[in-house]
């Protein structure tokens, strides 16, 4: 296993309004984060909250393509980002204590915090398919270029860690700073992650490791 210092290339806020950022996602041009009553999304070039839709976020947050996703409680809304209208919802398989979310070639990724899994589940019906085990609680995760990455946050310890999507052995670590704390997370496609800040209201781009 790799490991190596987290690279912070950029925060973003505090935003006003916002105690607390869950979850993350990336809608192309977007970071999508949810601050806990209202869904936020922010233009990574200015910096600036551009729209915000009203509708309730309390742990992670993905993108198909078209729709937003997002966990509520003990439930995950399919969510129109035009409108704000939540088309659908499916039971959360941690009933409450999920944390990441992402999406991934028809399916969703589910982080169960103190649990410490990660479940891949149907987004039509909830049922979960698989379950890979972390020695860490999970918080945000991501799937990139066929990696499967996810978050941990333990005290004041954070680090993001791509995992054998197969067995989920840890293959690479990347340790954030002290006191960093790592709630949500989301990949831009390319170089970057965009990992949500959790109690310090902030959201935080950090450097991709590029493969040899």
């Amino acid at each position: 296993m790799s490991r190596a210092p987290a690279e912070i290339l950029r925060e973003y806020g505090p935003f006003e309004g916002t105690a607390r950022v869950h979850g993350v996602t990336y809608d192309g041009a977007r970071v999508w984060f949810a601050g806990g009553d209202r869904l936020h999304a922010l233009d990574p070039a200015s910096g600036e909250t551009v729209r915000a839709l009203d509708v309730a976020g309390h742990a992670g947050t993905a993108f198909d393509g078209r729709h937003l996703y997002q966990l509520a409680e003990d439930r995950i809304h399919t969510i129109d980002p035009q409108t704000g209208q939540i088309l659908r919802s499916i039971p959360a398989p941690g009933g409450g204590g999920d944390s990441g979310l992402t999406w991934a070639e028809g399916t969703l990724w589910v982080g169960q915090y103190r649990d410490r899994k990660i479940h891949q589940i149907d987004p039509e019906t909830g049922a979960v398919l698989r379950t890979l085990e972390s020695n860490r609680f999970v918080t945000g995760v991501t799937w990139v270029d066929g990696e499967l990455w996810h978050g941990t946050w333990e005290g004041d310890e954070s680090d993001l860690r791509r995992l054998d999507a197969q067995t989920g052995e840890v293959l690479e670590r990347l340790e954030m700073p002290p006191g960093t704390g790592v709630s949500g997370l989301e990949s831009d496609g390319r170089d970057r992650f965009y990992c949500g800040g959790g109690s310090s209201g902030t959201v935080r781009a950090v450097r991709r490791p590029r493969r040899r």
